[in-house]
């Protein structure tokens, strides 16, 4: 007359375990779903009774209740419909209630009895701790990733039945072959000339840095951001399963193997609404954009075209490295560690040769409000990204390649944590007079901008840790930052005007 059995919900990126509480006793025929279930979950009344009778197995026509423990936290998603399935099959004397221990399932029925696979599924494995765990064969390799104890593969709800009763062992059933892994990331070698733009992308990559590249049309901005996630390092066991949380709860493909251990490459298009970039939704909420890009890198083209408000919605989880997307009856915390890279052109036109520009003074700085200065102030590195050379372009030589850069990032950012545990773009002020000291001719230069008013306290700090960063990467970790590094880190923020005047009219 009762059953309880283990699963999981998903909130955000992350799984929490459910308890499903099924009883069977008199009263008007009926099923009802109590613990604060959303409509999704109120549905699964229907889909559990049609998978049911479609298995040929006895539905009773009694009053069934069934109570979503812990009942103060609101439950989403059809990846109960299994547990609760089972759970009315074992109040009912159909399933050996025995078998259920020390068991946890998750999936989403058809009405013919299937199992399909639910997002998230990773996250939720993860959460119902060290039992084994029940899933549909499709969600084989995200099941596998976070589970603690055994994973069984299941396609229909009578064979899970057969299984329980001890009619049948469990099923060996293959997981489905992997999808073909994506394309290796473009090699920086195909990027002629931009010797600036480069150096200011292995930076990037070394130190962890926001990087925002300002050009003309046909510069290469987008050519070269995509490159930047071929110079990052692979992702430890740890940020690897972080990322793969993240991906899992939003439904994207995984790699074959499960796991993602490559930095994610994301690049939203300009009228993605706040929502996408941010995450949230009215009903479950599903995680965004930037934490898609949780470890890898979130590119933004053309972010002078995105609304002011999307934009805006980035500066607390730059700061951050998270987010809290907040509903009525629910707050979530979403991961959003990453590096962002944006390009724009100088101009609404798109500038170029000098003179060539047709936009006049007002429409200029309508275009520029729409990146606000606390957004604009960080990014670390501001570049200006002028069309290359003719004799670069036309040239049969080759640029460094990517894997020769990575070498360089790789022992940059090993000496960084090394030193101070983590990357240079993570420096606070005491950590910056512990691990960045400057010599004195140094710290004159930024006496000077400060003084006059060309760098504000925030801006002093980045390009503290910029300097850092490219005093590691001249292999010189150990002493007083030099004035060469602090006047390379003042130039790459600095050259951001010369990139907004170079295509204005004579």
């Amino acid at each position: 007359m009762f059953a309880s059995i283990s699963s999981a919900v998903l909130h955000g990126a992350v799984g929490h375990p459910v308890r499903v509480e099924v009883h069977v006793g008199k009263g008007l025929p009926g099923l009802t779903i109590s613990g604060l279930p959303d409509e999704s979950v109120r549905e699964a009344r229907d889909r559990v009774r049609a998978a049911i009778l479609s298995c040929d197995l006895p539905y009773p026509d009694i009053r069934i209740t069934v109570n979503l423990a812990p009942s103060d936290r609101r439950k989403s998603g059809s990846g109960l419909d299994l547990a609760i399935a089972i759970g009315i099959l074992a109040a009912s004397d159909v399933v050996d209630a025995r078998a259920l221990d020390r068991l946890a399932l998750i999936g989403e029925l058809g009405l013919d009895g299937s199992l399909r696979p639910v997002p998230g599924v990773a996250p939720m494995v993860g959460a119902v701790g060290d039992v084994d765990v029940v899933v549909p064969v499709a969600s084989s390799l995200e099941a596998h990733v976070a589970a603690y104890g055994r994973v069984r593969l299941v396609h229909r709800l009578d064979e899970l039945v057969a299984v329980l009763n001890g009619h049948l062992p469990w099923p060996e059933h293959d997981p489905p072959p992997p999808v073909v892994d994506e394309a290796p990331s473009p090699d920086l070698a195909d990027v002629h000339g931009q010797p600036l733009a480069r150096r200011a992308l292995e930076i990037a990559a070394a130190g962890g840095h926001h990087l925002l590249l300002v050009g003309p049309p046909g510069a290469g901005k987008t050519m070269l951001a995509a490159r930047l996630p071929g110079l990052l390092p692979e992702l430890d066991r740890e940020r690897a399963l972080e990322a793969t949380m993240v991906h899992s709860a939003a439904g994207v493909r995984l790699p074959p193997g499960g796991l993602i251990t490559r930095p994610p490459f994301r690049a939203p298009h300009h009228t993605t609404s706040a929502v996408a970039l941010v995450g949230g939704g009215s009903g479950a909420i599903r995680p965004g954009e930037i934490s898609l890009a949780h470890c890898g890198v979130l590119f933004m083209d053309e972010i002078a075209e995105f609304a002011p408000t999307v934009l805006d919605g980035l500066r607390q989880p730059l700061e951050d490295r998270q987010i809290t997307v907040s509903r009525s009856k629910l707050n979530v915390m979403l991961p959003a560690d990453f590096l962002l890279v944006a390009a724009m052109n100088p101009c609404p036109c798109g500038g170029g040769a000098p003179g060539a520009c047709r936009c006049n003074a007002a429409n200029l700085h309508r275009y520029l409000r729409r990146l606000s200065g606390p957004l604009l102030d960080r990014f670390d590195l501001r570049v200006n990204v002028d069309r290359p050379d003719v004799d670069d372009l036309l040239g049969c030589t080759n640029g460094e390649s990517s894997a020769a850069v990575a070498t360089r990032v790789d022992a940059a950012r090993a000496t960084a944590i090394g030193r101070q545990g983590g990357p240079n773009s993570r420096l606070d002020g005491t950590q910056l007079d512990r691990f960045a000291p400057i010599d004195d001719a140094g710290r004159a230069v930024l006496r000077d901008r400060l003084e006059s008013g060309r760098l504000s306290a925030r801006g002093y700090h980045r390009v503290r840790r910029v300097a850092r960063t490219i005093a590691d990467l001249r292999d010189d970790p150990a002493g007083p930052i030099g004035e060469s590094a602090i006047h390379l880190a003042l130039g790459l923020r600095s050259s951001f005007d010369h990139a907004f005047s170079s295509g204005r009219v004579a």
